[in-house]
């Protein structure tokens, strides 16, 4: 999936785990409205939009189950 051109990803990377996922549930309501009135162009933009927002929240996931991980190793 295509992301959104116009997103600043400096500013999203700046944005918290927390902050990303309520974006994507606000995002998710926007797109299932845009669906039910039949607003392609709408939901194309959502779509990449959201393609944004998943890709940082993945990354940030990521980070956060690779130190989780390393605390783990230490401890052992």
């Amino acid at each position: 999936m295509m992301e959104h051109p116009f997103i600043d990803k400096a500013d999203l990377s700046e944005k918290t785990l927390e902050e990303c996922q309520e974006t994507l549930s606000s995002l998710t309501t926007k797109i299932n409205f845009a669906y039910n009135t039949g607003n392609q162009p709408l939901v194309n933009q959502l779509q990449m939009v959201i393609a944004s927002y998943r890709a940082e929240t993945n990354k940030k996931l990521d980070s956060k189950i690779l130190g989780y991980n390393t605390k783990i190793s230490n401890l052992e």
